[in-house]
């Protein structure tokens, strides 16, 4: 469970308090996955390509990198091993979603990755969570993302509509759709950054990329979170929104320069961090990262 350091203070009203606001940091709990297997082997996604030639030996080396970064900052993470032919396990973002010690087990869209789903599960069962085996197509905290009480929901190329209402009657909670429309943006954890993961839902703060969205999702996020960060398309094309925060520290792709500028001037502490060679994959910090609640 999430413990926090100090209180969080209530986000202020317009612009220069916002950027002068002290941050609070609290330390997180997450579940990560070593690639020693990693390789790009198929196609389900426009980041990946099986013509060009990947590293394992590098890939480990900057995903060891991201995993010191969390320890740093004094987060707990526990891993999941790898199993062989299942290369894409390293995103395990995609492996569940966790609240209150339960997790809901994800159902993959692709049969290149369906082995995965009861490969997590049985890591959530011997962990002590309360497993809630999924009957909807869902790629987990890929396309579910818990803002304050709210949880966003993705879909358009993985998790289906249907899984959103399974997820709100699970955990009896408001979910909110959202229609991806980019392919490139293919989980919503591509699309949104959660910047303040315990903060109540009126002092959310999130960053987004707008032309990841169909018309009325982009409504939706610009009535809900008028004070959002606005990603621009150079960063996006780096999978800068791929970011894992802890209210204060928020760890991004090391060429989202923009994105690490906006961040600095709403007082956040942002963390580069290279996983270029996970990004063949079309993977990123994020993906890399299940937060456990």
């Amino acid at each position: 469970m999430s413990t926090p350091l100090t209180d969080t203070a209530a986000r202020p009203s317009d612009e220069t308090q916002t950027a002068s606001r002290e941050r609070t940091a609290t330390r997180r709990h997450y579940l990560m996955c070593r690639p020693d297997h990693f390789t790009v082997a198929y196609r389900i996604n426009p980041w990946m390509d099986p013509a060009v030639p990947t590293d394992t030996s590098l890939a480990v080396r900057q995903w060891q990198t991201l995993y010191d970064t969390y320890v740093s900052l004094g987060h707990e993470v526990e891993l999941i091993d790898q199993i062989e032919g299942l290369p894409d396990m390293v995103y395990t973002a995609n492996g569940g979603f966790v609240i209150d010690g339960v997790a809901y087990g994800a159902r993959f869209t692709h049969e290149q990755r369906a082995a995965e789903g009861p490969a997590f599960m049985r890591w959530f069962a011997d962990h002590g969570y309360r497993v809630a085996e999924p009957a909807e197509t869902n790629e987990g905290e890929g396309d579910f993302l818990l803002v304050g009480s709210r949880i966003l929901a993705g879909t358009g190329f993985r998790s289906a509509t249907a899984s959103h209402a399974e997820v709100s009657r699970l955990f009896d909670r408001e979910v909110v759709s959202l229609t991806l429309v980019n392919p490139s943006f293919y989980h919503l954890d591509t699309a949104i950054s959660v910047l303040d993961p315990l903060t109540d839902d009126e002092s959310a703060n999130i960053a987004y990329l707008p032309s990841a969205f169909d018309d009325a999702s982009r409504a939706t996020l610009e009535r809900l979170y008028p004070d959002a960060i606005l990603v621009d398309e150079t960063d996006g094309a780096v999978l800068g929104l791929n970011s894992i925060s802890d209210g204060k520290h928020v760890v991004i792709a090391a060429r989202a320069r923009g994105f690490e500028r906006q961040l600095r001037e709403r007082g956040y502490e942002p963390i580069g961090v290279d996983l270029s060679e996970l990004l063949l994959g079309g993977g990123g910090v994020k993906c890399c990262t299940l937060e456990l609640r």
